[in-house]
């Protein structure tokens, strides 16, 4: 395999990883949503319920900035090279910049 394939191959693997990682984070959160709902059902302890809730936001915490990061390296940093989100849509430095601070004020509240 010539090196301008491995290349060529490489983006596809590091976008399904990546794409892995955050599934895999949204899989575990949405399962501690569910053994919320469970320890509500079963009346269990409210403090415990709330330490539950901690980490589900914790987690929820954690999945943003990993998003944020991957948007922010292919889409942003990556613009115009090909790297960007299929339903990214074309747009200015400047509109770029006021989509990242968008997103930032809204993760951030």
């Amino acid at each position: 395999m010539a090196a301008s394939e491995k290349t060529a191959d490489k983006p596809t693997s590091e976008k399904q990883v990546r794409r892995k990682k955050v599934q895999s984070r949204v899989n575990r959160i949405a399962g501690q949503v569910t053994g919320i709902q469970k320890m509500v059902e079963d009346d269990r302890y409210c403090v415990d319920i709330l330490n539950q809730i901690s980490a589900v936001r914790s987690a929820l915490d954690a999945l943003g900035v990993e998003l944020l990061t991957n948007h922010l390296e292919t889409c942003v940093l990556g613009h115009g090279s090909g790297s960007e989100h299929s339903c990214a849509k074309p747009m200015t430095q400047q509109e770029l910049l006021a989509e990242v601070q968008t997103a930032l004020s809204r993760f951030l509240k």
